[in-house]
């Protein structure tokens, strides 16, 4: 049988590809694989950046599986390490993830989207939270939606279900850029040369201070920097990159990060 999720790597980029026409929606089994697939990412030093994507050009995914729920999977099931998906709610992902949104984008596929730190989407690419026409919430969007976009636009896409396109979802700050549909993964793939390139130790700093301060004040977070006792940091503060960032600066040169 055929995995519904499809991997490759390039140096240290990682290509994960929801492979589940036809419309690339994510059951139990599916959401348990692409767990051990990003926790594998999350704790491979070789791989600095990922790129998520669904296979087609109609999908990038549907969210839950509700075929597979008629027929069992519960909505409080095992959705395996990572959370629904594998990447909201995996935990210590300190490097950069970069999701390319190839058309529709719906209910749990754009909770995993929001869980990315880069979102490119395709002209044609829609979004929606359609949960309450079928009787459920959309308990990650609820969480994260409001702090990402202004309130009234989250709400009125939880509460009503309505879908937007490319253009309003970019106005409102959820996607980055919009891409056309032939030209997609070529820019995902050249923004991930980038991130390659960058320091990962500075990333993943980066991406643990901005966890920290989802939930603690502007204070408490700056005093956990300053006094290093975020492990990210004191890891960056101590380490030779940071070092080479100073001498690459002095001696006016491209710095060589090596990740310790």
């Amino acid at each position: 049988m055929n995995s519904p999720i499809r991997t490759r790597r390039d140096g240290g980029i990682f290509e994960v590809i929801i492979d589940r026409p036809k419309a690339n929606a994510i059951d139990l089994a599916t959401s348990r694989e692409m767990g051990l697939i990003f926790q594998g990412f999350r704790d491979d030093p070789d791989l600095r950046v990922a790129i998520l994507t669904g296979t087609g050009e109609k999908f990038f995914c549907a969210g839950w599986d509700l075929k597979a729920a008629a027929d069992g999977d519960a909505v409080d099931g095992d959705y395996g390490v990572g959370g629904f998906g594998g990447l909201q709610e995996l935990r210590h992902l300190n490097k950069p993830v970069i999701c390319a949104v190839n058309g529709i984008c719906c209910g749990g596929g754009l909770e995993i989207a929001l869980s990315a730190d880069l979102i490119l989407a395709a002209t044609h690419a829609t979004f929606a939270l359609p949960e309450i026409r079928s009787g459920t919430v959309a308990d990650a969007a609820s969480i994260k939606l409001p702090k990402r976009i202004p309130y009234h636009i989250a709400m009125d896409m939880l509460l009503t279900g309505r879908w937007l396109d490319c253009t309003e979802a970019h106005r409102w700050g959820f996607v980055n850029e919009i891409v056309a549909a032939d030209q997609l993964m070529d820019r995902a793939w050249q923004l991930a040369r980038l991130l390659e390139s960058g320091p990962p130790l500075v990333y993943a700093a980066i991406k643990e201070i901005v966890r920290e301060a989802e939930g603690e004040p502007f204070q408490t977070v700056m005093n956990k920097v300053t006094k290093r006792q975020l492990a990210t940091v004191d890891a960056l503060y101590a380490s030779d990159d940071q070092k080479e960032g100073a001498r690459a600066f002095a001696e006016k040169r491209d710095p060589i990060w090596k990740g310790k």
